[in-house]
């Protein structure tokens, strides 16, 4: 089941998967943490170096929220585990916490392997929106350069995630979803999230 206050929500234009800064918060999730523990790591410590205090912050609850709809033996693939690996358990985290990455997976990226077409068209993503408006009418509302964003977000994850070649060809992968990820996921009963990271749904 998708973990979202709305159906769609445009907050993950604060960044993609995120991966150096999701292995280090996935390392502290792993101490199961106090709330003074997790402000002084993030806050004060500056575990994910950067400039201003709120940018971290706003990034490491954004990874955090998407780590803890995993199981929590994910934690230690993301925090330890291969690049493949990991990418593809944050790209998960970020499905189960997303419907619109959800959705673009299932209806868009997987429509594609079904018809065997080898890229993704930019105006795929207007044709997308539109649909997400029709099922809730807040999409509509959102500025041409937030729906710009939000493509070069997700693109960037499936590109991070090895689903995409790059981000200026569109030109897709053959999806390969890691052993390891589709092993742990299994076994706790996401069948549902491995279909979608498969492109099978």
């Amino acid at each position: 089941m998708i973990a979202s206050v709305t159906r769609y929500s445009a907050t993950i234009t604060a960044g993609g998967l995120m991966l150096p800064d999701a292995r280090r918060v996935a390392a502290l999730m792993q101490s199961s943490p106090t709330h003074e523990q997790w402000v002084q790591a993030i806050g004060l410590n500056n575990l994910l170096q950067k400039k201003a205090p709120a940018t971290a912050s706003r990034k490491a609850n954004l990874i955090r929220a998407r780590l803890e709809l995993l199981p929590a033996s994910a934690l230690a693939v993301v925090a330890k585990g291969s690049q493949e690996a990991a990418a593809q358990m944050m790209l998960a985290g970020c499905i189960k916490h997303s419907a619109l990455i959800a959705d673009f997976m299932r209806s868009v990226l997987a429509a594609h392997v079904r018809r065997m077409d080898d890229a993704l068209v930019r105006r795929e993503w207007d044709t997308f929106l539109a649909e997400c408006a029709a099922r809730e009418p807040a999409v509509e509302a959102w500025t041409a350069s937030t729906r710009a964003k939000l493509f070069q977000v997700i693109v960037g994850m499936l590109v991070d995630a090895k689903y995409i070649e790059s981000n200026r060809t569109l030109k897709l992968r053959t999806p390969s979803l890691h052993p390891e990820v589709r092993s742990l996921l299994k076994q706790n009963g996401e069948d549902a999230l491995i279909a979608i990271l498969e492109l099978r749904s």
